[in-house]
């Protein structure tokens, strides 16, 4: 009861109409971000932080907790339309969604999209309404051997999952560690596979290869091929769901949502694991008549559980930050950055030093995530517009959009040749059918598997056994076997 009054306090102070107004910037703003590839949530709070100094408290945190849902809600868009994830939450999204929209369904992909961002924004909002203390409590007690075995799981079943071969996709994976590996060692300072070029010190830029491999990747390779294969892109046969289409996301939204908001609580990956890991299980758990339609014409539950997965991942990383001052995302960093600007210290006595502005800014995802599902509904069928557009201007707004996103953010042609180095990689691996998911698997969680890793034998003191010591490692790891050995297993029982 005592939540519930801190709830109504908070939609009071909310709905006031100068942060309704704080809001709906945030959302809109942040929709058009998440379409726009190579920017992003973490890139747009951090231009505008300087707006701290201007507008009080409850109002910038709003705007800028709006920015973040909003982009969660955009990055879509161009995921399915164009195949040009503008986050890396939905490049999974662009799997299924891009083929939904080659064969006409571009409308049902973005509503269950949209709908499915909203259902499960909703459940992880009351989930962090209700348990956000106890939660931050839990994820807390993991230690390095459950985050390695954790990302360990995450790297098998992306890769035997995508893809028509498991040593393709395991090949790929390799590909994406191997990237991730360029740069400074994280622990010893140490500078790696570098080739003596300078800009690789940093390591390389994730958006960057991921606006490589899907929109680079896509304009070339439809530029190299366009004359020998037949395309359905510019056919659109309706803007909305039907019955059949409902009753199969539906299902997939619950698990997503399931899947993503204790993933967002937790420093292990951001909206990336959950998402793959969605996308593996609805492709697992799909109707045999539907099994076809993975990887072919779209399956519908590959964008509506990636999409939900996404979504609650990201209201999921608010738990840990609100809670206990621990950002799980580059994004919550820098609105870590913004509270401390304001002079307030996230943790447990933030609920109890500004119980107002803490209970303001949880009403305030309510409010928005119901501005996001009005803003995107109606504007389906003016993103539908982009599939009428003419394929070589399409494709060339791509390349024109991707090469801004990427040289923004450093401002170095250097990032402009590798990232058309990158695309050529792409069209190679599209050309012999090598899944593209797990590079970037392999590129985001590579070096934090391995500092995981090593943390994980520091505290075994080199002893392996560590991670069969702790209950929840160990258990990861039997999951880990059993992906890689129940399928070889049924195949072998079919054949004989």
């Amino acid at each position: 009861m005592e939540i519930f009054e801190q709830l109504m306090g908070g939609f009071a102070t909310a709905a006031t109409p100068i942060n309704l107004m704080w809001a709906f910037l945030g959302t809109a703003l942040g929709t058009a971000i998440g379409v726009l590839p190579g920017l992003g949530p973490a890139v747009t709070v951090a231009m505008l932080l300087p707006i701290t100094a201007q507008v009080e408290p409850t109002a910038s945190l709003i705007f800028f907790v709006g920015i973040y849902l909003g982009a969660m809600y955009g990055g879509s868009t161009t995921s399915i339309l164009l195949n040009t994830p503008g986050e890396t939450g939905t490049m999974v999204t662009a799997l299924e969604g891009f083929k939904m929209a080659k064969s006409g369904r571009a409308g049902a992909a973005l509503a269950t999209s949209a709908i499915g961002s909203f259902v499960a924004g909703s459940i992880a909002i009351v989930l962090l309404t209700l348990f956000a203390p106890a939660v931050a409590d839990w994820a807390v007690q993991l230690g390095p051997p459950e985050y390695f075995a954790l990302m360990l799981l995450a790297f098998v079943t992306v890769s035997t999952v995508l893809g028509k071969s498991a040593l393709r996709g395991l090949t790929a994976l390799f590909l994406g560690l191997a990237l991730g590996l360029v740069g400074m060692d994280q622990i010893t300072g140490q500078v790696r596979y570098t080739g003596g070029v300078l800009e690789f010190m940093d390591g390389i830029e994730v958006v960057l290869v991921a606006v490589g491999l899907f929109a680079v990747a896509e304009a070339i390779y439809n530029a190299m091929y366009e004359g020998r294969t037949v395309s359905t892109m510019n056919r659109l046969t309706r803007v909305r769901m039907n019955r059949s289409e409902w009753k199969r996301s539906w299902p997939a939204w619950l698990r997503g949502a399931g899947m993503g908001f204790p993933f967002g609580t937790i420093p292990a990956g951001g909206t990336e694991i959950p998402t793959f890991l969605s996308y593996a299980t609805e492709r697992k758990l799909v109707a045999p008549q539907y099994r076809a339609e993975f990887g072919s014409t779209g399956a519908i539950e590959g964008v509506a559980g990636p999409e939900a997965a996404n979504n609650a991942a990201a209201t999921g990383t608010l738990v840990p930050l609100l809670a206990l001052g621990i950002p799980t995302s580059v994004t919550t960093a820098v609105l870590l950055t913004a509270l401390q600007n304001y002079g307030l210290n996230p943790g447990p006595q933030l609920f109890q030093t500004s119980e107002a502005l803490v209970w303001a800014l949880i009403a305030s995802l309510y409010i928005g995530n119901v501005m996001l599902l009005l803003l995107n509904l109606p504007l389906i069928r003016l993103w539908v517009k982009l599939l009428l557009v003419p394929k070589p201007m399409l494709y060339a707004g791509i390349m024109v959009f991707a090469t801004v996103g990427v040289y923004g953010m450093r401002q170095s042609a250097f990032d402009l040749f590798l990232m058309f180095a990158v695309g050529m990689l792409g069209v190679l691996m599209r050309r012999f059918d090598f899944p593209i998911a797990p590079v970037i698997v392999g590129l985001i969680l590579g070096p934090l598997a391995e500092a995981q890793l090593r943390n994980a034998l520091s505290i075994g003191e080199g002893n392996w056994s560590v991670f069969i010591e702790r209950p929840l490692s160990l258990a990861l790891l039997l999951i880990v076997l059993l992906v890689l050995i129940t399928p070889r297993w049924l195949a072998w029982r079919r054949r004989a």
